[in-house]
């Protein structure tokens, strides 16, 4: 029996911890040929698994299937995958234009060091990367990059202020390719990923900001199920393009669509775009005291600013989900604070305050709703371990919805201080 071998998307040391966890890794339909079963490669502790199903670059969708022993049979995949829509046409002749990837990192040096390598073992003609050490308390991140990723395509610059919105910045004006990547330090970025950035800036005119699909890379704690099924942008399947000119119908909060334009761990801007506005507003983000609300802040802008954006799924970074309950207690409250202090800034404008208050009844309605949202990674548990933790997520999703309530004095405290850089 001829049997094919994948890898996790994410490799990790440590083993799942609940009876839900789910594998996760790529299938490419062109590899299956006459196999007749796959087996995953670190399965132990894993009774699904969750592949993201490929015909090359291109992205047809998620499947999810039992895997006894990491052991999936033929016929399960085949049915599966039938059932999901065809991959979409590819640009081939696409230009590729000089891109600089940004890595904005504080004190992860293991998780940068796993990013840089996926980064650096790109296969695009025409790129560079700057790391941005920001603020950080230890030397640990330039005693890494200059030991491990010394040479002419890697850059290590250092911005003192805390804050990714001042890191970010830091890092546009030291790219020198004509399209700018922004990617976390706890993503592993796929092999196509600058190729099928550059397709995205390619498929329609125009375009000065292409983002990118975030899957979950790694659903090894319930705290990771949790994230995973309450976040939109990690499942943006469908390629879209999104501008002033011709508002999406069935998105009644355009522009001001969180989620839907993607996240700030994969996204790029043409470095000329991205100054004309002004950068990225330093009185938000992670690292302030608003906590978060940059990368929404910035694709609005450009939407508002009258430029287009595209939504390329196939540009894909797998990305490490916060592992436990205090670590995403501490997300919940930064996005919640961030998404405050973000519609206070719009509210102060007189252009988008009354944009904003004829959408608000739909973004409440979403609020309540993402904070009272179980996720079904959850109908797996046993009841006792289901009760439990429908208490404990509960408060999450309420914290950060209190947490909204933070966002206005967050951001004065902020502005006021003289910090911020970016108000239009």
């Amino acid at each position: 029996m001829k049997t094919l071998e994948l890898n996790a998307a994410m490799a990790s040391a440590t083993p799942p911890d609940w009876s839900g966890a789910v594998w996760v890794g790529n299938l490419d339909v062109a590899a299956l040929g006459d196999v007749e079963s796959v087996r995953l490669r670190g399965s132990e502790g894993y009774t699904r698994a969750r592949f993201l199903v490929r015909e090359g670059s291109a992205v047809r969708g998620f499947i999810e299937l039992d895997a006894p022993d990491g052991l999936i049979g033929r016929a399960a995949i085949d049915q599966a995958i039938t059932a999901l829509p065809r991959a979409a046409v590819r640009i081939d002749n696409a230009p590729l234009p000089s891109i600089t990837v940004v890595v904005c990192t504080r004190d992860r040096a293991s998780l940068l060091r796993a990013a840089l390598t996926a980064i650096l073992s790109l296969d695009y003609a025409d790129f560079n990367v700057v790391v941005v050490d920001n603020a950080s308390r230890t030397s640990e991140t330039h005693n890494l990059v200059e030991a491990e990723f010394t040479g002419p395509s890697v850059t290590l610059v250092t911005e003192p202020i805390p804050g990714l919105s001042y890191a970010r910045n830091t890092g546009l004006h030291a790219a020198t390719g004509e399209i700018v990547c922004f990617t976390d330090d706890d993503v592993i970025v796929d092999p196509d990923w600058l190729t099928e950035l550059a397709a995205g800036f390619a498929r329609v005119p125009n375009v000065d900001c292409v983002t990118g699909l975030v899957p979950s890379g790694e659903l090894r704690t319930r705290t990771q199920g949790y994230f995973d099924g309450r976040v939109s942008w990690s499942r943006n399947l469908e390629f879209r393009t999104y501008s002033l000119a011709h508002p999406p119908p069935d998105l009644p909060m355009f522009p001001f669509s969180i989620g839907e334009f993607g996240t700030g761990a994969n996204f790029a801007l043409r470095r000329a775009a991205a100054l004309e506005l002004g950068g990225f507003d330093t009185a938000l983000g992670v690292g302030t005291r608003t906590g978060g609300g940059e990368d929404i802040d910035m694709f609005t802008r450009v939407i508002l600013d009258g430029r287009i954006l595209v939504m390329q799924p196939s540009a894909i970074v797998w990305h490490r989900n916060r592992d436990d309950l205090p670590a995403l207690r501490v997300q919940a409250r930064g996005y919640g604070t961030g998404l405050g202090a973000w519609i206070t800034k719009l509210l102060l404008n007189p252009r988008t305050a009354r944009m904003v208050l004829v959408r608000s009844p739909h973004a409440l309605k979403r609020l309540i709703s993402l904070a009272r949202r179980k996720p079904a990674a959850f109908e797996a548990v046993t009841a006792t371990e289901r009760d439990e933790w429908d208490r404990e997520i509960s408060r999450v999703g309420w914290l950060e919805l209190f947490s909204v309530a933070r966002g206005p004095l967050s951001y004065a405290l902020q502005r006021r201080s003289g910090e911020s850089t970016t108000r239009r």
